[in-house]
């Protein structure tokens, strides 16, 4: 049976390509990246990052200081854009501050400030430093627990750490709790930043590309580690409703390798399929497909192999990491807030970068930008661990 819709109220996304959804847009429609070579403290690696400026000289100060970390300070970039903060609170006098549920994704959260802490240790004991607060900062749940009190609200409240399906599931977890009885509507979001460990581990699994990420190339050699921030207000669709709206969403979880995809996709298959269910929709109902497409060999291997298997050559297809890089927890979100921007302005973006077709892979992939009406699209998260997520967006039509 398929889900009751939930409405994208407001959204917001910050990102290297900028912040607010306007400069998003812009970016997307003119082919323009956000990448650029790293920069990022002192790392010694010949690759390229998407990097949010201006996060190194806004901290967060008075009674948010506790939470002064990276991930969080570019948390609360992100709502305050687009009036989201506005909205939120409006939201929060209708519902109730115990009614509105906070859901949120990231693969490592404030980790950066542990990384710092560890650099700044007794040299002889080997003691932290007396002001590290690893509650308020590297623990999973700090960027959840700062965003629902940046906004006032007491409703339940998660974080989820599922690698890079992270902010994907948060709109999976709202609507369960919604369903439940437990919250009248949600802020979902993700939010994941740049730090040592994700720029060097990836470069040790040899996953790292020293080239701008080419998802679908026939060269490709892997992906640009990058960070990003976006929140979503959701609201049960009501009859004359218009906008954006979550339509389904499919989960699976293959467990084929801590860190190798399924080579056959068969977790992002069962995701994709089920996504289709809950929203009651055919393949052949999907105007377009923004691809997990990290750029490395096998995850794009193996998701062009899922998306052949259920929707076969046609479906346009792309991937949105060329102009952002891997957001990892938090490219869920972006990505579902690109899928909101091409549904409502009517644009498909194009797979950036791509100069060669990989001529083993059959997707239908956008060589460049078209302008066209866009109803519905499916958004795919693949994760470490073979945590899968996959969720169908449309427009409501009042």
């Amino acid at each position: 049976m398929p889900i009751k819709p939930l409405r994208l109220s407001a959204y917001t996304t910050v990102s290297a390509l900028g912040r607010g959804n306007s400069v998003a847009l812009a970016a997307l429609q003119q082919e323009t990246s956000g990448l650029k070579p790293c920069d990022f403290e002192d790392a010694d690696l010949a690759t390229w990052i998407g990097r949010v400026d201006g996060l190194e000289t806004e901290p967060l100060t008075d009674e948010w200081a506790p939470f002064d970390c990276r991930n969080n300070r570019l948390a609360r970039l992100g709502l305050l854009q687009d009036g989201f903060i506005e909205t939120a609170t409006a939201a929060r006098y209708r519902y109730g501050a115990n009614r509105l549920g906070v859901f949120i994704g990231t693969s490592t959260s404030g980790i950066r400030a542990t990384e710092q802490a560890y650099r700044d240790r007794d040299p002889t004991t080997g003691k932290l430093p007396a002001g590290f607060d690893y509650r308020h900062t590297h623990n999973i749940f700090s960027v959840a627990d700062f965003t629902r009190q940046y906004l006032g609200l007491t409703g339940p409240t998660l974080a989820i750490s599922t690698a890079c399906s992270s902010s994907a599931k948060v709109f999976a977890a709202a609507y369960r709790y919604m369903q439940a009885g437990h919250c009248d509507a949600a802020i979902v979001g993700g939010v994941d930043s740049l730090c040592l460990i994700t720029l060097y581990g990836f470069h040790s699994l040899g996953l790292v590309s020293s080239r701008l990420c080419r998802p679908w190339d026939a060269e490709r050699d892997g992906l640009n580690v990058a960070e990003a921030a976006g929140f979503v207000l959701l609201e049960r669709a009501q009859p004359g409703d218009d906008g954006i709206a979550l339509l389904g969403y499919g989960e699976s979880s293959d467990a084929y390798h801590m860190s190798t995809v399924h080579p056959e996709g068969a977790g992002a298959v069962l995701a994709i399929q089920r996504a289709l269910t809950n929203a009651g929709l055919m393949p052949s109902q999907v105007d377009h497909i923004n691809l997990h497409g990290t750029a490395t060999p096998a995850n794009d291997a193996a998701e062009d192999r899922a998306i052949n298997q259920v929707f076969g050559t046609r479906t346009p297809c792309s991937s949105t990491k060329g102009w952002t890089g891997h957001t990892l927890g938090a490219a869920g979100i972006t990505e579902a807030l690109f899928a909101g921007l091409s549904i409502e302005h009517g644009f498909i973006p194009a797979n950036l970068n791509q100069l060669t077709m990989d001529d083993s892979l059959s997707a239908n992939i956008v060589r460049e930008s078209e302008t066209t009406p866009v109803n519905i699209v499916m958004s795919n998260s693949f994760g470490f661990g073979g945590s899968n997520c996959s969720l169908i967006f449309g427009r409501l039509r009042g």
